[in-house]
């Protein structure tokens, strides 16, 4: 059992009221756990996938992408040196790109420090890139059935209303918190299932909004349920204001029945992902048309009407992106390395996030093609 940060909360249940709370956890999990594939190995880099994929994306959007990725990659030694190209391809759609980019370094890590299996001590995963504290305690409780909280969203929904914890949970000291919450509630014979079914808690029944306080198996122990205050907790205070960015795209076909493309900065949002060429600003652009032909580095021929807009929402950032289209001539497009000049089947090999993906479906439409 890992050390219990020194923070003043504590769950105020008796141990017999713990053991029940774990009995009432467990049976409830026995009877609906979902059934998923990440659940039926013991493979810790298998459940490694699945828990990166898992940060910030649904389950049912994750499934198939899971499904693919261990039959690509079945091994660590088969992910860990691809291409980051193809890695990127596999993720393409899933979002927040620095998962698989930090999930591939700390996979050679894995292999070049660790003998390629993934650690069972929390000091040793914590050292790999892009492990924190939840995903190694998911590890580490799934895999290896070590008693280790893991505090996720689920978390902070279940135990914030069971014990009215007060502390902004948009505050990082407020994890500690949980985690002490956790240590002291958790089974200590079967953290494995116990983990698990918090997860399944919170996805199914402690839901955010409207949640099921009447078919939830420890709404006994819950004070929140009690005292009619479950719209209050886990309090969050802190919220992320999003910012707006107008984006001017535009789809350039050659007079070679080909298409121009851009790959992305190597650092950054979206790094080393592939584009239209764009621009960016602030404020939405004034004369679109004419601001492409003037900031275009070469001569391109131009459609003055935008095709429409593209709305897309990062956690942080709101793109508004205009979508123009036009022609060019091959051999006038600058020997630049970012550039690349592909046929429309091409298209398809090529990692393009989720809004030129919208671009790129904007543009067939109106040309009458198959999206």
């Amino acid at each position: 059992m890992v050390n219990q940060p020194e923070v003043t909360m504590k769950s105020k249940l008796s141990g017999e009221e713990i053991r029940k709370f774990q009995e009432s956890i467990l049976s409830w999990y026995e009877q609906n756990a979902r059934v998923l594939p990440w659940r039926k190995t013991s493979n810790p880099y298998h459940v490694w996938i699945s828990e990166v994929m898992l940060q910030q994306t649904q389950v049912n959007t994750v499934l198939p992408y899971y499904d693919k990725f261990v039959k690509t990659y079945p091994s660590i030694q088969d992910f860990a040196f691809d291409s980051e190209d193809k890695v990127l391809k596999m993720w393409e759609g899933l979002g927040y790109y620095s998962r698989v980019r930090n999930f591939q370094a700390g996979c050679r890590q894995v292999i070049e420090q660790f003998g390629g299996e993934v650690p069972r001590d929390k000091k040793q995963l914590l050292s790999i890139k892009g492990v924190g504290d939840y995903t190694s305690g998911a590890l580490l409780s799934i895999c290896y059935n070590i008693p280790t909280p893991a505090v996720d969203g689920n978390v902070f929904r279940i135990y914030g209303r069971l014990f009215e914890v007060e502390d902004d949970i948009s505050k990082a000291k407020t994890k500690a918190v949980y985690e002490t919450l956790v240590n002291e509630t958790m089974s200590q014979s079967n953290a494995r299932e116990f983990n698990q079914a918090l997860m399944d808690l919170g996805a199914t029944v402690c839901l955010y909004k409207n949640p099921k306080c009447t078919v939830c198996p420890v709404n006994q122990f819950c004070s929140a349920y009690k005292n009619n205050t479950i719209e209050k907790f886990p309090v969050k205070l802190g919220k992320t204001k999003v910012k707006d960015v107008h984006l001017l795209t535009v789809v350039l076909k050659t007079d070679t029945n080909k298409y121009l493309i851009q790959k992305r900065p190597s650092s950054g949002l979206l790094s080393n992902f592939y584009m239209f060429i764009s621009f960016e600003s602030e404020t939405p652009f004034r004369n679109q048309p004419k601001f492409l032909e003037e900031n275009i580095p070469f001569k391109v021929n131009l459609k003055n009407e935008c095709l429409g807009n593209v709305k897309h929402v990062f956690s942080h950032l709101k793109w508004n992106l205009d979508v123009y289209s036009g022609t060019v001539k091959e051999k006038t497009i600058p020997k630049d390395k970012t550039y690349s000049v592909i046929t429309e089947t091409q298209m398809k090999k090529y990692a393009f996030p989720v809004p030129y993906q919208k671009v790129w479906k904007m543009y067939l439409k109106s040309k009458g093609l198959k999206k």
